[in-house]
């Protein structure tokens, strides 16, 4: 089956971007982003602090089957409603740096909507080393989620 979420990754640079089109109205697509309680759903993690603000900062946790917590969090650096988020991700405790996300939503039309995320990475061998990663199964999960979980909120 073809993922709905693409990923574009050119070979030699240190950045990628990931589209995927909804259906969904774009402030129900940003609420996914924004709103706790949405957030654990659709992540499967517990948001322990989310600020959605301009230097406001995130952190979520989760724990993994041997009941490892393992933590993600960021500074938000750009916010403007139902439009965009910039912000830094983190996932402490890795080998990963600090990584800088460029979150767009989009309205097509008054029922659909597309979220453009542009990722930049420390370095191509990061960026790459993420790809080997179930990176790419992990977000279309996570993005059928937020399709699933938020339809029902229309």
């Amino acid at each position: 089956m073809e993922r709905k979420t693409k990923i574009s990754a050119e070979d030699g640079k240190q950045d990628l971007v990931i589209t995927r089109d909804f259906d969904l109205p774009v402030e129900l697509l940003f609420k996914a982003y924004i709103e706790p309680e949405i957030v654990e759903q659709w992540m499967g993690t517990k948001v322990l602090k989310l600020e959605n603000r301009e230097h406001g900062s995130y952190q979520f946790e989760t724990t993994d089957p041997k009941g490892n917590k393992h933590r993600f969090s960021g500074v938000v650096h750009e916010f403007v409603l139902d439009q965009k988020i910039t912000r830094t991700f983190e996932m402490e405790n890795t080998p990963f740096p600090v990584q800088l996300e460029f979150l767009e939503f989009e309205k097509i039309t008054d029922d659909t909507s597309k979220l453009s995320m542009h990722i930049v990475y420390k370095s191509v061998a990061f960026r790459d080393q993420m790809l080997h990663l179930p990176f790419a199964q992990g977000i279309n999960m996570a993005h059928n989620r937020i399709q699933e979980i938020v339809s029902k909120l229309k």
